[in-house]
């Protein structure tokens, strides 16, 4: 069931590493409605021994966790991290290697802007059995249920991923990102998103240019707050936008008014983070 891999070193091209007997499952848990967990993350979460899971992982997924595995909280918050990410690699190694079935549950995707890439380069040099399930990304599942598409022939001919963790004057290609015709998503932005607006402008990008902020997307809290580079929406100088939210920015915000479908009042919404879930010890030993 596990696709299970050898890893040859390559100093003795004669020896095969000794296999760790466990394994390690880097799962997506996608962008907060639970619905939207695929099935494969799923028969993986109710088969786990150990589960170390985000903090942007939906209560209701989290319920899935079987009542006889273990379970560890080691999310992220801006400048809170429960867990030092050197202590989380080592961790899933630590679990594989005692034969252990290990979930490292996160929100959205593992490989965009999750983390999981350095988890992975861990779990692969001490040859300890991995594999990725993809979930679907915050960009893609929030963009969606706000009515925004993030590609459209007439406003988009492509859309960029970018953290918005930005040192002022420091790595970002503005030039390139300022260009017509595109859609760009930051992830984690909203304290540096007039930052953000300001440069994108002062490398040409249009002052018109909408932009939309998506609060607790996909979930039963999920607000859609919408403006201009220089006309931000009022809710984001009232401190009304918070944690976590996505900045949309883009011809393509403007379909929103006419192509947002999802009500977040409607029966059946659910999603998000339960508070109580953050409770629990974050000793990995």
């Amino acid at each position: 069931m596990f696709p299970y891999r050898t890893f040859v070193d390559s100093t003795f091209p004669d020896r095969i590493p000794e296999q760790c007997p466990g394994s390690v499952s880097l799962v997506g848990a996608g962008p907060g409605d639970p619905e939207l967990l695929t099935l494969k993350a799923y028969r993986r979460i109710i088969d786990a021994d150990v589960v170390l899971y985000d903090r942007l992982v939906s209560a209701e997924i989290l319920t899935l966790i079987p009542a006889g595995a273990q379970r560890y909280y080691v999310g992220k918050a801006c400048s809170n991290h429960s867990v030092a990410q050197e202590d989380i690699n080592q961790s899933l190694v630590d679990w594989a290697q005692t034969g252990k079935k290990v979930v490292r549950l996160k929100g959205g995707d593992p490989f965009i802007f999750g983390r999981g890439g350095e988890e992975m380069e861990t779990l692969v040099a001490n040859n300890v059995n991995v594999e990725v399930i993809p979930g679907i990304t915050a960009a893609s599942g929030c963009a969606a249920y706000a009515g925004i598409p993030l590609t459209h022939r007439d406003h988009a001919q492509s859309v960029r991923f970018v953290t918005g963790h930005l040192k002022q004057g420091g790595e970002m290609d503005w030039s390139c990102l300022a260009q017509a015709g595109q859609t760009l998503v930051f992830y984690m932005g909203l304290g540096n998103l007039q930052y953000i607006c300001t440069s994108l402008m002062d490398h040409g990008l249009a002052s018109h240019t909408p932009v939309a902020l998506i609060a607790q997307g996909t979930t039963r809290h999920q607000q859609v707050h919408t403006g201009t580079l220089t006309s931000l929406p009022s809710g984001f100088y009232n401190g009304d936008i918070g944690s976590p939210s996505l900045i949309v920015i883009g011809d393509v915000v403007a379909l929103s008014a006419r192509l947002d479908w999802f009500d977040p009042e409607k029966k059946g919404c659910c999603g998000f983070v339960n508070e109580d879930v953050k409770n629990v010890s974050v000793s990995l030993a």
